[in-house]
């Protein structure tokens, strides 16, 4: 009897370690990316000659899902968004979190007074080290004042005040270098193979990166009040090409990611 039970128990050992082993040793994947086409409904973002940021980013996150759908039909792709309709910051964010999302790419075009201004740059959550950079977070947080409470959803959080980003001098993101790599990649691909001019991969206080806990950047990808980006943003092309140097760069950041798991 007790050599059928020590038996048994051998056997309940083996299968018990393998079934660990299996859970230990299993590789890292990316399963879920949530793409944010930045503004949208009556939210229209910057404007440019003859184009408005909600249709441009919208354009660039549906080519940007159906590119990771078809080539990698194993990861969920999210969109919080389309069709032309309204989401807070927030929501944007919330999304992603319920969804136990991997990576969030959140899409935006850029704008600016001096109408010579061009290029794609692109965002990592942090302190902004400067006033450019401050300005962009702030034309962006700048969307919350559009939303119904947003000074509870926020905590208070003013977008026009200065003082109230010291805030993000306190936030340590544990995913601030797989943001910071996969931001280095997108801005690689603009300039390699698209000749994009580089304005570099930046931090500044973006609520809706703030919020998310993943991996998180947002794109930047050129400017409407610059009359060659606007042709190149609202062009099926232009469209085409940023969609392709994105999924390009995701392409590197995934194999990069899980080599090293």
């Amino acid at each position: 009897m007790k050599k059928i039970q020590l038996s048994i128990l051998l056997i309940i050992i083996v299968l018990f370690n393998k079934t660990s082993s299996a859970f230990v040793g299993a590789p890292y994947r990316i399963k879920t990316v949530v793409i944010d086409a930045g503004h949208g409904g009556h939210d229209v973002g910057c404007i440019g000659g003859h184009s408005h940021e909600k249709d441009v980013t919208l354009a660039l996150a549906l080519k940007l899902g159906k590119q990771l759908e078809d080539n990698y039909p194993d990861i969920r792709v999210i969109y919080t968004r389309k069709t032309d309709e309204f989401i807070d910051l927030i929501e944007r964010a919330n999304i992603a979190n319920r969804a136990k999302a991997d990576l969030f790419i959140s899409l935006h075009c850029n704008a600016n007074s001096n109408k010579a201004a061009y290029g794609s740059e692109t965002y990592a959550m942090g302190l902004h080290v400067s006033e450019a950079n401050l300005n962009v977070a702030k034309r962006e947080n700048s969307v919350i004042l559009l939303e119904d409470n947003y000074e509870k959803n926020y905590d208070g959080f003013d977008p026009k005040s200065t003082e109230a980003y010291i805030i993000f001098s306190l936030y340590q993101n544990v995913n601030i270098d797989k943001s910071l790599y996969l931001a280095q990649k997108v801005q690689e691909q603009f300039t390699t193979k698209l000749k994009r001019y580089n304005r570099g991969v930046k931090q500044a206080g973006f609520i809706v990166l703030y919020k998310t806990n993943m991996p998180s950047i947002l794109i930047e990808s050129g400017f409407l009040t610059n009359k060659d980006d606007e042709e190149f943003l609202t062009s099926e092309d232009g469209q085409n090409n940023i969609s392709n140097s994105i999924y390009l760069a995701f392409k590197t950041y995934k194999e990069d990611l899980e080599k090293e798991k």
